[in-house]
């Protein structure tokens, strides 16, 4: 359920912040439609490569976490070059810098990891040995718990090229982010959905966040009545923290001690 509608806000001309991936772009045009056809503001794109996009041959743990997929957008919106950051809400960091803050949480797309493969139609189909590509510590705990004979590699790159990768055969299935793939119009290529108890997705994962300045009330009032108040709630850091908390449980009980450490540390896996 949608916030009440709020009285229209004056017509005012915005910037939205962006990385330029194809799938960050989908993200960021889609509140571009949101505020223009419900307020009938003039939105621009600033298109923007992050550090997180360049750095492609290492770890996201061991170069920053995932505060690089938002750190120059964030410095946009600081300079004035924008007035609003879209980001995946799994890439942003627990805690805002001061003067930031997420005006608004939108309605979640499908919140599940998926498994791509074009020859295999589930995780038990793949044959031993297998190589799946991912390089989120979290998958790769519940990937190995279920199947320990996998091979997995890891995998850097926004969504289409990790799908190239599949495609040229580095890989014999990959796990990428259910949302994103359906936001691309790309479902076809799912393989299998893993339900929330086969695997733990990424807390925020689907949901899309607006961060903003401090100091401009009315431009706080017209993105929250954008807010989806069930998501907004439940994608709260006291939320985030909790989820971590029962996943770590659940690995914990799974027999998964070995590799707890890691993924408590790990980053969100970005443009997944």
């Amino acid at each position: 359920m949608s916030l009440p509608d709020s009285p229209a806000p004056a017509a005012r001309a915005l910037r939205i912040a962006t990385r330029e991936s194809r799938l960050a772009l989908w993200q960021a045009e889609h509140v571009q439609r949101l505020l223009a056809g419900r307020y009938g503001w003039q939105v621009d794109l600033l298109g923007m490569t992050t550090r997180g996009d360049q750095i492609l041959d290492r770890a996201l743990s061991k170069v920053g976490g995932k505060g690089l997929f938002v750190k120059e957008l964030e410095l946009a919106l600081e300079e004035g070059r924008a007035q609003l950051a879209v980001h995946s809400l799994k890439d942003v960091p627990m805690e805002l810098p001061d003067g930031f803050v997420l005006a608004a949480v939108l309605e979640r797309e499908d919140p599940r990891d998926a498994l791509v493969s074009p020859r295999h139609g589930s995780l038990e189909a793949l044959p031993p040995g297998a190589v799946v590509g991912t390089s989120s510590l979290r998958r790769v705990v519940q990937l190995l718990h279920r199947r320990p004979d996998l091979r997995i590699e890891p995998l850097r790159g926004n969504l289409d090229t990790r799908l190239r990768k599949l495609d040229e055969g580095a890989y014999d299935a990959i796990v990428l982010a259910a949302a994103g793939l359906k936001r691309l119009g790309l479902a076809q290529r799912i393989a299998q959905h893993f339900a929330p108890d086969e695997m733990i997705p990424c807390a925020g994962q689907g949901a899309l966040g607006l961060e903003v300045r401090q100091g401009d009330p009315a431009l706080d009032a017209a993105l929250a009545a954008l807010a989806h108040r069930v998501d907004a709630v439940v994608e709260t850091p006291e939320a985030a923290r909790a989820l971590g908390l029962q996943a770590a449980q659940a690995l914990r009980a799974a027999g998964a001690d070995g590799y707890l450490a890691a993924v408590v540390e790990a980053p969100a896996e970005a443009g997944s």
